[in-house]
């Protein structure tokens, strides 16, 4: 603004000795800088942001923040309670701390931030939100446009995302704290199970995959089995103190929580492990659920043990909280020799870096991801393979119906990225999918979409990785291919099929 001061000031004098007939033009010249000016101070409306991500994404192209100008990350941080996260590095491949020299990267950037931030007045408490213990990441409170502008144009970052915005919030004009989550129960219908002993129901879906069958070869004894979602239920005894019931021994059942139930960017307090949505216990349900002598349904992977986690609230990332949450989850199971496969129903319509981060992470050590290809909601309809399905260090997994050709299920998405897909719908009838214990005790219940789908491949990779224990989550990974319908070609939509998993076991 002092720049614009002198120029106008440098423009009257010259009004005095120059003659009326050129006045016009140069008057003309700095009202339009002043209104560009003004207008790049202006943020950007939500509906105005979300219209430039729709608009990308409706077109089949990634959306990512990092192709945005200042002025849009700007917008989107000053509606994300001005919270911004920044990926740094020497290059995009430079996020472990462990294997980086990058410290002096962010001491750079933290003093660009303080030398602008609140006219370089602010100490670095005042602005820095966190610094990722693993990662090569910093989350900072900006205010100034001139902040994201002056660290546009710095070396050593990977990225800068506006990771408080809540596109979905935006979009829908509701938090829709509630997607993905019930704790109803529903009564089975006698032809979606068949019974089993000692007394356990196993779902309908399994025998589509051979699944039954291959437990005379494996029942995923030694495999820990990590599960990102929303928690694990505290209200029934199977998936707690009577994880060992029946045919299921020698294993055990940990809970942890990462995520923070807060609106206080700085709060670092999490809520515990305890799932408060009941997506999360579905999901491990259908991955590990004991082969019981109570007439309850079992789980995929029934001798497997079972790391639970609380990283998020819903199975919609869209929060920083919930963001933070699954990236550490993912950190901190990568860094665990007992956990072997992890599943995660639950992604984003868009990318997210520190979870990009997080994925590698945990895949550079070793651990096979299946993720979630999409399950529509109001607002996610258009969308192919959701992130991070999306990404490449992840197995994509969608769900289909029991039709005699491939057909999704009716609210499954399907992509070029899927890898696998699993049965887990009655043809013409949505609400015939896959019996599962429910959140409360003696109670079970129906789940449907690619959650259910990347649960159930999350315990039949769990199946063959403890027949054979030695092997890489490369060995695993080309074994269930190998054992599904399209190999070894690739579905345009559906990968490689269903996988056969007395096929892949044996």
């Amino acid at each position: 603004m002092k720049n614009l001061n002198l120029k106008l000031a440098l423009v009257m004098v010259a009004l005095g000795v120059i003659s009326c007939s050129n006045d016009a033009p140069i008057i003309e010249n700095l009202e339009e800088e002043n209104s560009v000016v003004l207008v790049q101070r202006t943020p950007l409306t939500p509906t105005e942001i979300n219209a430039k991500i729709n608009e990308t994404i409706s077109s089949r192209e990634d959306f990512e923040w990092s192709n945005m100008d200042a002025h849009m990350i700007w917008s989107a941080t000053v509606h994300g309670d001005q919270i911004l996260t920044i990926g740094y590095g020497d290059n995009e491949n430079d996020f472990n701390k462990e294997n980086s020299n990058a410290s002096g990267i962010k001491d750079r950037l933290i003093e660009r931030i303080a030398s602008i931030e609140g006219g370089g007045q602010k100490k670095t408490s005042d602005f820095l939100i966190d610094e990722d213990e693993k990662l090569n990441i910093i989350d900072v409170k900006i205010e100034d446009l001139a902040t994201v502008q002056d660290l546009l144009s710095q070396k050593g970052i990977r990225y800068m995302e506006p990771a408080g915005y809540r596109y979905q919030l935006h979009q829908t004009g509701t938090t829709e704290s509630g997607a993905g989550c019930g704790y109803g129960s529903s009564t089975l219908n006698s032809g979606d199970y068949t019974t089993v002993a000692p007394g356990a129901k196993v779902p309908w879906t399994f025998y589509e995959h051979n699944i039954p069958s291959a437990w005379n070869y494996s029942t995923g004894s030694g495999v820990g089995i990590g599960v990102i979602d929303t928690g694990l239920t505290p209200n029934n005894s199977l998936m707690n103190g009577s994880f060992n019931d029946g045919y299921s021994s020698g294993r055990y059942v940990q809970k942890y929580g990462t995520y923070v139930d807060s609106w206080w960017p700085w709060s670092s307090r999490t809520d515990g492990p305890n799932d408060k949505c009941g997506h999360g216990t579905s999901m491990t349900s259908v991955a590990t659920a004991p082969r019981n002598n109570n007439g309850m349904p079992v789980g995929v992977a029934y001798n497997a043990n079972l790391i639970s986690y609380r990283g998020t609230k819903n199975v919609l990332l869209d929060g920083y909280h919930e963001q933070k949450g699954v990236a550490n989850a993912l950190t901190a199971l990568g860094n665990r020799s007992d956990v072997k496969v992890i599943s995660m129903s639950i992604g984003h319509i868009f990318s997210i870096g520190r979870i990009k981060d997080a994925v590698r992470y945990a895949n550079n050590r070793g651990k096979l991801i299946f993720a979630a290809g999409g399950t529509s909601t109001t607002f996610t309809n258009f969308v192919g393979v959701i992130f991070p399905a999306s990404m490449s260090e992840t197995v994509a997994v969608t769900g289909v119906t029991d039709a005699n050709y491939y057909k999704e299920c009716d609210i499954c998405h399907k992509g070029s990225q899927i890898d696998f897909t699993i049965v887990m719908q009655r043809n013409g009838n949505g609400s015939r999918t896959t019996p599962v214990l429910s959140y409360y005790n003696g109670q079970t219940d129906y789940v449907g979409g690619s959650s259910v789908a990347t649960a159930t491949t999350a315990g039949i990779a769990a199946l063959v990785w403890s027949r054979h224990p030695s092997w890489t989550k490369t060995q695993v990974l080309n074994r269930l291919k190998q054992s599904a319908d399209f190999y070894p070609n690739k579905n345009s939509q559906y990968g490689y099929g269903n996988i056969d998993a007395l096929q892949a076991v044996q």
